[in-house]
C-alpha cells in the first residue's frame, strides 16, 4: 500500500512526512498529538546508511521534542545482504538503532509501529519489533523466511512445511499468523487515526508477546517455558 495513503489515514490533522530515497521521516498530527515518524518505503533493504539515518531521527526526536511519541512505518524486504554491509558491521548498526529506541522509551517516549506493506527478517527486528505496540494492516506481508528458503535451510520437504503451515502460525507467513503468535499486537482496518490514538493510550509498558501468543493459541509453550525457567 502506498505510504501517502497510510499517512493521510493516520494523521487527521495533517503531516509533513517526506521520502528521501527509502527513508520516511517527518511529523504527523492526530487530534492534539504530534508524532515523530520514521520508517522505510519501496520495500527497502535495511543497510548501514538507512539504519543510521533512522537512528539519527530517533535521537533528534529525543533532543528536540522530549516525550513526543514515535511511530515507525515499516516496509522492508529485510537487511541488506551484501558483503560490504557485513564488513561494516550491519549487526552493530542495527543494535545501535535498537539501543536508540530503548533509550527513547526510557526517556518517556511511547514507541509504536505499523507494518503497512511488508516486513521481513532483520530489517524488521530493530524497528517494528522494538515498539511498545506493533500493528499491521490486514494485507501486510510479514515473515522471517519463505517456505522454499526454510526448506533449504532445514532440509525438510517443502510439502511437509506447507502442511505444517496450514495448522501452525509459527511456520506460516502473513499478518494474521503473526498476530496469532503475539508478534503483531493488532490488525488495523478502517479508521487508522482512531486505531493510532487507541494504541497510544493502550500500548503495554512491558513485553507481553509470550502471554498474548499463548492466549491466542499461536505460541502454546513460550510463556510456560519462560515461567518454568524463571521459577527453577
Amino acid at each position: 500500500m502506498d505510504w501517502h495513503a497510510v499517512a493521510d489515514g493516520l494523521f487527521d490533522r495533517g503531516h509533513d512526512i517526506v521520502a528521501v530515497d527509502d527513508l520516511l521521516s517527518g511529523t504527523g498530527h492526530c487530534g492534539d498529538t504530534a508524532f515523530a515518524v520514521v520508517g522505510s518505503t519501496n520495500h527497502a533493504e535495511i543497510g548501514v546508511e538507512l539504519t543510521l539515518a533512522m537512528a539519527k531521527r530517533v535521537v533528534a526526536t529525543m533532543r528536540d521534542h522530549p516525550g513526543r511519541p514515535i511511530l515507525f512505518l515499516v516496509d522492508t524486504q529485510g537487511q541488506r545482504l551484501r558483503h560490504r554491509d557485513e564488513l561494516l558491521g550491519i549487526h552493530r548498526y542495527m543494535a545501535h538503532l535498537a539501543q536508540c529506541v530503548e533509550l527513547a522509551r526510557a526517556r518517556g517516549h511511547r514507541v509504536l509501529a505499523l507494518v503497512y506493506d511488508q516486513a521481513l527478517s532483520g530489517g524488521f527486528l530493530a524497528s517494528g519489533m522494538m515498539a511498545d505496540l506493533c500493528a499491521a494492516l490486514p494485507h501486510a506481508e510479514i515473515r522471517v523466511m519463505n517456505l522454499p528458503a526454510m526448506a533449504r535451510v532445514t532440509r525438510l520437504p517443502e510439502e511437509r512445511l506447507r502442511a505444517l503451515a496450514a495448522t501452525s502460525p509459527v511456520f506460516a507467513p502473513g499478518a494474521e499468523n503473526y498476530a496469532q503468535m503475539g508478534a503483531i499486537d493488532a490488525l488495523w482496518a478502517g479508521d487508522l487515526a482512531t486505531h493510532l490514538m487507541a494504541a497510544l493510550r493502550d500500548a503495554p509498558t512491558t513485553d507481553t508477546r509470550r502471554d498474548v501468543g499463548r492466549a491466542r493459541g499461536g505460541r502454546k509453550l513460550a510463556a510456560a517455558i519462560a515461567e518454568r525457567a524463571a521459577s527453577e
